[in-house]
């Protein structure tokens, strides 16, 4: 029988089969030790595996629950492996997985306070743990959105924003500087240089310190330049990185606020990986400055043990990013008139899924002191890591690590090697790690936010290298 002959929002005997199953495979996979890693598949190889799934009649639920358990899952790379050290992995507990679950069978809509209050409520909640490891005042506030670079945009059309209110507020009839302008250091995310040309403003690049970082005296060394040029820009902002990608780098978060400060720029930092390190006691020093700042972000969906997607987004004063954001149509009245906390008011967007409902729940279910132990761990295993790349003959730090990432090089390598090193590793289903570029140079780097991750996991990886 095919979904349109009974109705597909129907409850039948065959959605209650189908419903068991598919509750089934969930289980099973959540708690499935070890996970499989994985490896894509080519184009021609899912056609041939597959073929159509979308067709005028229906394929069924059994066939295409099979199709995906057999063909297509495993045709994706477990981002949950111990042994994910690529990118930024993601590890969500089985809490958070399950209440996902939940968050989609409850038809919830998460963009105001009148159609989801309890789960706002709910969010506000994991928000203000997360502003308190920043030190944000009572009154910070934020959202919860899709991902790292919706969350930088946002904080920066907020910023832009409220630098032409104060144009405004400053007797200037608010006319427009010829180009506005972002500073940032040259580590910062891609999604920076992404908001810059969304926004149309001009970015200004930032020298680095020998370690990688942002600096106030750069920054302050760079914004008297820019006013000295034949044609300045105005800077409204300055994003300073809480973590950087590639290399784990916390920029100099207090001395770009000083500068920043005087200079009348908005702070941002993009945390999205590394600002969860706040939550360990053993790195907390490294954000000294943060609870200076205008808006950070941090993706619950990295290094918090959340499913994708999920990324915090706070404001220190989130009326500003109210007057930024909020959507006005007549339809849309009933909300702004009463006056409550609508998320879709803080950020780029409207239509919102209620995202950060796995992550409060984990932290609910487990506490905040089970997640610092997590990270710790995870911080134990990368320093770990560099150890033993520090003990091996052919290898050598490219850093030293700050938080999770390690980065290093195999001597006398070269970018061939390296490639055809990492797919034959991902090919025999050992890891998954990819190399990076580092100063023009290509070399390896190990990102540990998986608590499942063990020295173990590092040693299997590293005598790989070679003895």
């Amino acid at each position: 029988m095919t979904g349109h002959d009974r109705g597909m929002h129907e409850w039948t005997s065959a959605t209650e089969e189908l419903a068991s199953k598919v509750i089934s495979y969930a289980k099973s996979r959540i708690h499935l030790d070890p996970v499989p890693l994985d490896r894509p598949r080519t184009l021609p190889e899912l056609q041939s595996a597959v073929g159509e799934t979308v067709t005028a009649e229906g394929i069924g639920g059994d066939r295409a629950l099979r199709l995906f358990a057999d063909v297509l899952a495993p045709a994706c790379i477990s981002i949950d492996h111990p042994r994910y050290f690529s990118f930024i992995p993601c590890a969500p507990t089985p809490a958070s997985t399950l209440f996902d679950l939940v968050v989609s069978a409850s038809s919830l809509y998460g963009g105001s306070w009148l159609e989801g209050a309890g789960a706002v409520y709910a969010e506000n909640q994991a928000l203000r743990w997360l502003a308190d490891l920043a030190g944000f005042p009572p009154e910070a506030g934020g959202v919860f959105v899709q991902g790292g670079t919706l969350a930088n945009v946002s904080a920066l059309i907020t910023a832009r924003h409220s630098a032409r209110e104060q144009l405004v507020s400053a007797g200037t009839g608010g006319e427009e500087p010829a180009r506005w302008a972002i500073a940032a250091g040259a580590e910062a995310h891609s999604s920076i240089t992404s908001a810059a040309a969304a926004m149309d403003v001009d970015l200004l690049a930032v020298e680095p310190d020998s370690e990688g970082r942002l600096t106030g005296a750069a920054l302050e060394a760079t914004l008297g330049a820019e006013r000295r040029s034949e044609r300045p820009r105005r800077p409204f902002a300055v994003v300073a990185t809480a973590g950087t990608t590639n290399l784990g780098v916390v920029d100099d978060l207090a001395g770009v606020s000083r500068v920043a400060g005087r200079e009348g720029l908005w702070v941002h930092v993009d945390g999205a990986y590394g600002a969860a390190a706040m939550a360990a006691p053993s790195a907390r020093h490294l954000f000294a400055g943060i609870e200076q700042v205008d808006s950070f972000s941090v993706d619950p969906h990295k290094w918090l043990f959340a499913p994708f997607d999920c990324a915090a987004l706070l404001y220190r004063e989130p009326a500003k990013a109210r007057s930024a954001h909020a959507q006005h149509a007549s339809y849309l009245e009933p909300l702004q008139a009463a006056g409550d906390w609508s998320p879709s008011d803080y950020a780029l967007h409207l239509t919102r899924r209620a995202r950060g409902l796995p992550f409060w729940f984990s932290l609910a279910v487990h506490g905040t002191r089970a997640y610092a132990s997590a990270i710790e761990r995870t911080l134990e295993v990368a320093r770990y890591a560099a150890e033993q790349v520090r003990r091996h003959p052919l290898l050598e730090l490219v850093v030293e690590p700050q938080l999770s990432v390690v980065a290093f090089r195999r001597l006398g390598w070269s970018s061939r090697d390296y490639h055809a090193w990492s797919a034959e590793l991902l090919e025999s289903g050992v890891a998954f790690v990819v190399p990076t570029t580092h100063s023009r140079e290509v070399v390896l780097r190990l990102a540990v936010v998986n608590p499942r991750s063990s020295e173990d996991d590092i040693d299997v990886v590293l005598d790989s290298l070679g003895p």
